[in-house]
């Protein structure tokens, strides 16, 4: 508005009266003549008579405010160094400390750009606490694929992955705070005409401001709200009421006024393809699969990665993503351990395949008693049929036989006596592994490694799970993972570190996509419940966390100890309380039996062949869960993220629950999407519960109430605040609930 017009001094009426004046006085001239056509009509205008409007104060150093102030924004990178993580549309929330001086109201807005700078989204926040200046947003990157890396569509989603931004701008919000000071004084009869005034002179700035994004309707409706709001024909009540209602509102909600914008640095994700987060493993050793007992030796003939296509069927049949496949190489024979660790193999003992290396070949060689290279990428082939992704473990440790130890001797560790150290971790010993000294030629050995993974890349893998990285240096992988990545930015990493937080918080900093976990050890309602937060929280976007049952290394004296009941449990657990989680195979069969005095299964299978009978799996009805479990995570996609976990009072302490959910916005299908998961955590006795459901948290009205499908069993249940629940180890060991209303 011009500002001679903003000087002048005269009241919105009068304004507005000589505007009407005016068009009266065309219509009139157009009427007595017929060759001049009549002026456009124009929007509706007042004059500015109240507050200057807030200003954006340019902020040209690091740690300058804004006109309105942003602290706290979760979450922050570390050193701002290292972006959060999420998968491609996977839902994420982000919260910041919003405010100005004095009572004045102020807005937040989250605006998210692609990795090109383009904005892809600009969404409101909610203020969540008035008294810290707590505001929330759940946003998303893009939108959810389920395409593979081999798919022809995945050029498209390739494009899409990046480092992207959100930027969250916080503006003073002069209509909530107009219409603050302007109902109360419109009910008290207090200075009423200069505070409608001062709505109408705001409403119709809000529909000239390019800002707001309004399309041409909006701006009418505002422009007449602006007109209604300054006629001085109608009631104070009616003039207020113009700019008070749920079509003004509705705008408010959508494209607001924003005053005085203040975005905050932009926050930095680095968005990862599909499957980064979400995915389902199944781990199998390819020599067990096809195993059989000779009937005239009465020796185990292993299988091959040809008998081995058996069990890309069965994780198929079962639902999962990932086949996860052990180390396939060359097996030494100096030092080999036997069954159960044992120091000395007998004559048909195979070794552990993660003792790698022989005259045959290292890491670079498939182990010719499994087949070649050309049957390996059959079964990878075979597996992407399916849609299945194949994981090889890629352990970077080498038996005294590894062709590396001749052709470069000063990567490993010697002895004064000049020998070589084998791997030790007193008072345990690996006499048949040689670890890696990465201080005499780390360069040498990254390019070695990344020679090694492009070679199994081409072959068809997609995904390393590597063995123990934290006891190689963090700056070796964040080489060789840039390396490989930049060539091959499709390529996934899990890291097996069960170790110190730090360092499983650096490997998640350098590129290591998901993480084993403690969730093998969290057992207790209360340990439960809390690593639930710290793995679908604020750690989720650095560290994704992929619960495990089971593994080779670890069987626990929970599953030990609970029988059927008890591997029930924990696969609830693991597929409803992370995105990523995994089975090693036989857990379907109840392999439950400890090695005495350590908690890993006797005759472990890192040390000999198992022959196992499939058939027998429908005694235990493990395999159905598993199959339902990965329907459900499949079904509700859209519910699981690292950051949507809310865990439920529970009156008992073995009955644990807790709730996933997205809102409507971000799911794809316009509806919101929550998973309930209650789960009796003892596999002997039968327990009861009340659990409290905060229905408005999970958009449903409480007047109407939530009515819920359990998804495993499909009863149909109504839910209120509190509920109550029952749940017994010999009929169901957990309810998984939708929210159908």
């Amino acid at each position: 508005m011009p500002a001679a017009t903003a000087k002048s001094g005269k009241s919105a009426a009068s304004t507005a009266t000589a505007t009407r004046t005016r068009k009266k006085s065309t219509a009139k001239t157009t009427r007595k003549t017929t060759t001049r056509k009549a002026p456009a009509k124009q929007p509706f205008t007042v004059a500015l008579v109240g507050e200057t409007p807030a200003p954006s104060i340019p902020v040209t150093e690091p740690g300058q405010f804004g006109r309105v102030n942003i602290l706290d924004i979760t979450p922050n990178e570390e050193r701002g160094t290292y972006p959060g993580r999420v998968e491609l549309g996977e839902p994420f929330t982000m919260t910041a400390q919003v405010f100005i001086e004095g009572r004045t109201k102020v807005g937040a807005t989250a605006v998210v750009r692609n990795h090109r700078g383009k904005e892809m989204a600009r969404v409101p926040m909610t203020c969540t606490n008035p008294g810290l200046d707590r505001w929330q947003v759940t946003l998303a990157c893009g939108e959810r694929s389920n395409v593979k890396p081999w798919d022809p569509e995945f050029a498209a989603v390739k494009r899409q992955l990046g480092e992207w931004t959100v930027t969250i701008e916080g503006w003073e919000d002069t209509y909530a705070s107009w219409l603050r000071d302007a109902r109360i004084k419109v009910d008290v009869h207090d200075d009423v005409e200069n505070a409608l005034d001062s709505g109408a002179e705001l409403l119709a700035r809000w529909a000239a401001t390019a800002d707001a994004k309004l399309n041409a309707t909006e701006r009418k409706t505002l422009q007449a709200a602006a007109k209604a709001a300054a006629d001085r024909t109608l009631t104070p009540a009616e003039r207020l009421a113009a700019a008070d209602n749920e079509t003004i509102a509705a705008l408010h909600e959508s494209n607001p006024l924003r005053d005085g914008v203040s975005p905050s640095e932009p926050q930095r994700f680095r968005v990862e393809r599909p499957g980064s987060s979400f995915a389902a493993w199944y781990q199998f050793f390819p020599r067990s699969e096809g195993a059989y007992v000779d009937p005239d030796t009465h020796k185990i003939v292993q299988g091959t990665l040809k008998t081995a296509l058996s069990g890309l069927e069965r994780a198929k049949a079962e639902g999962f993503d990932i086949v996860y496949l052990p180390p396939i190489f060359p097996i030494g024979v100096t030092n080999r351990k036997g069954r159960n660790n044992a120091l000395a193999a007998g004559p048909d003992d195979p070794g552990s395949p993660f003792g790698i290396g022989s005259e045959l070949g290292g890491h670079d060689t498939v182990d010719p008693l499994l087949g070649t290279m050309d049957d390996f990428k059959a079964l990878t082939a075979r597996a992407h049929e399916l849609g299945l992704e194949i994981a090889l473990d890629f352990a970077l440790q080498c038996s005294p036989d590894h062709p590396w130890v001749k052709a470069h001797p000063n990567w490993f560790r010697t002895k004064p006596d000049g020998t070589i150290a084998f791997a030790e971790n007193p008072p345990k010993k690996y006499q048949d592994i040689y670890p890696i000294d990465f201080n005499a030629d780390m360069a040498g050995i990254e390019r070695e490694v990344e020679r090694i993974m492009n070679l199994w890349i081409e072959a068809g893998v997609t995904i390393f799970r590597v063995d123990n990285p934290h006891t190689k240096p963090v700056r070796f992988w964040q080489d060789v993972i840039a390396a490989v990545t930049k060539k091959h930015p499709e390529v996934l990493f899990l890291a097996e570190a069960f170790t110190r937080p730090g360092m499983m918080r650096a490997l998640s900093y350098v590129g290591f996509t998901q993480s084993h976990c403690y969730f093998p050890w969290r057992n207790t309602k209360e340990e439960l419940e809390e690593y639930l937060g710290t793995t679908n929280g604020d750690d989720g976007y650095y560290q994704h966390n992929t619960f495990w049952p089971t593994t080779p290394d670890i069987l626990t004296a929970y599953v030990r100890d609970n029988g059927i009941a008890g591997h029930a449990v924990r696969a609830v657990l693991a597929a409803m309380g992370s995105p990523s989680w995994g089975i090693y195979n036989g857990y379907e069969l109840i392999e439950n039996k400890q090695r005495p005095g350590f908690e890993e299964q006797i005759d472990n299978e890192k040390y000999e062949v198992k022959v196992r009978d499939w058939s027998e799996t429908s005694k235990y009805g493990i395999a159905e869960l598993l199959t339902s479990l990965n329907a459900i995570r499949r079904n509700h996609k859209a519910a699981f993220s690292y950051h949507n976990v809310t865990v439920l009072p529970t009156s008992d302490p073995s009955i644990l629950s807790f709730a996933r959910h997205t809102p409507a916005e971000l799911t794809g299908t316009g509806k919101a999407e929550t998973l309930i998961a209650v789960v009796n955590l003892d596999g002997h006795d039968a327990h009861q519960a009340t659990v409290h459901f905060e229905m408005p948290d999970f958009d449903v009205d409480p007047d109407q109430g939530a009515h819920l499908r359990d998804e495993l069993t499909g009863r149909e249940f109504d839910w209120g605040w509190d509920n109550f629940v029952s749940l017994a180890p010999w009929a169901d060991v957990a309810h998984i609930f939708t929210v159908v209303r």
